[in-house]
């Protein structure tokens, strides 16, 4: 009775082979359940006391990609087993082919990327440069996928050497069209390899001033001091002078103060030692030089050079605001008048041979005011 139902057909296979195909399925999946139940929790127990974070990712790979692509074949090969249509064979096949291509290009794009990202983060400031190297992750999938995609058309019959040679000259016809966006995808290599700028860095690039915060694949976006992003080609880029004031430790500051002419020699004789002690009473800096520089049009000219052993803009600008205060407070106490633009006229009366001398100082308003003296 029981053989006689087994022996029923349908679409060409027994009731039995129905129930063995499900069979080779089911075993097949038990036996992957065992395995991964047995080996796999403690291998992953093992796994999560090592500092190494390789057999992590490895063991992650197994369990998202491996064991999903191993329980597929085993459907296939259990439904392989019965008497199918060519239509339906050929079609289960190619299921199976597009399956295993996905997973496998997900196994090798994520091994490949993790290894890019392992090589960075041993680099100097290798945190930093993980987070730029998000178009060559982009250009590895892109890549990965392409040769996933001829594996699969290889593997189904088609003929791949006809559509490398079509890419081929499709390509250049595409490089021929896009120079400039090739030209900025080199610059981008240029950037992530010879490493100018990072992101975090702030850079001067011609007359704009911000910070990195994205390095693309085509484009550099900046966010200036103003507030806005500035986006720069990376071609643009690689060709400006970039001031990029990153590694700077310490900074040069170069500053000059003019007294009027009416100082007396005893008293300009003083002021280089006075500039001197002012600069070297602040911190931290170390002082360089102060000399009496040249005559100036309406000054007496001193020149200042000191060094600040920090990078941040704000205490430069601190330091020097205390170093302004100090001077204007000691010309006071010795009696030395800082020097503003002048300009003096000497006019002559013709008839009986008379000079009038004007002098002309600059108002806030911008006009200037003269004096006349005989």
């Amino acid at each position: 009775m029981i053989q006689e139902y087994l022996s029923h057909e349908y679409w060409n296979n027994t009731i039995q082979d129905y129930l063995l195909a499900l069979g080779f399925i089911l075993l097949g999946m038990g036996i992957v359940k065992i395995f991964k139940k047995a080996m796999l929790q403690r291998l992953k127990k093992l796994t999560e006391r090592t500092d190494n974070s390789l057999d992590d990712f490895l063991f992650d790979i197994i369990e998202r990609y491996v064991l999903p692509a191993i329980y597929i074949s085993i459907v296939f090969w259990g439904i392989r087993t019965l008497s199918l249509s060519p239509f339906l064979e050929n079609s289960l096949s190619t299921a199976h082919s597009i399956i295993l291509t996905y997973y496998g290009v997900k196994i090798i794009a994520n091994l490949i990327i993790m290894l890019i990202r392992s090589y960075v983060k041993r680099q100097e400031g290798g945190e930093e440069k993980v987070k730029q190297i998000g178009g060559i992750i982009l250009l590895v999938n892109v890549l990965i996928w392409a040769v996933g995609i001829l594996f699969f058309f290889d593997n189904i019959g088609w003929d791949v050497t006809t559509i490398i040679t079509g890419l081929g000259i499709g390509g250049i016809a595409v490089a021929l069209a896009a120079q400039n966006i090739l030209g900025d995808l080199f610059n981008y290599f240029v950037i992530f390899f010879d490493r100018p700028i990072e992101i975090g860095d702030f850079v001067v690039v011609d007359d704009k001033n911000g910070i990195v915060d994205k390095i693309g694949i085509k484009t550099t976006r900046i966010k200036t001091l103003s507030g806005e992003e500035l986006v720069v080609a990376n071609s643009d880029l690689t060709s400006s002078r970039i001031h990029n004031y990153k590694k700077m430790q310490r900074r040069r500051i170069l500053f000059g103060v003019g007294v009027t002419y009416e100082t007396p020699l005893k008293a300009l004789k003083k002021i280089p030692e006075m500039l001197k002690e002012i600069v070297e009473n602040q911190s931290p800096v170390t002082f360089d030089r102060a000399h009496f520089k040249a005559f100036g049009n309406s000054s007496l000219d001193f020149e200042v050079v000191y060094y600040i052993e920090v990078a941040d803009y704000n205490k430069y600008m601190d330091i020097q605001q205390q170093i302004n205060f100090a001077i204007v407070e000691q010309f006071d106490a010795m009696g030395i008048d800082i020097a503003f633009p002048t300009r003096t006229l000497y006019v002559r009366n013709e008839p009986d041979h008379q000079f009038k001398i004007k002098t002309f100082v600059p108002n806030d308003d911008g006009t200037e005011t003269g004096e006349v003296a005989e």
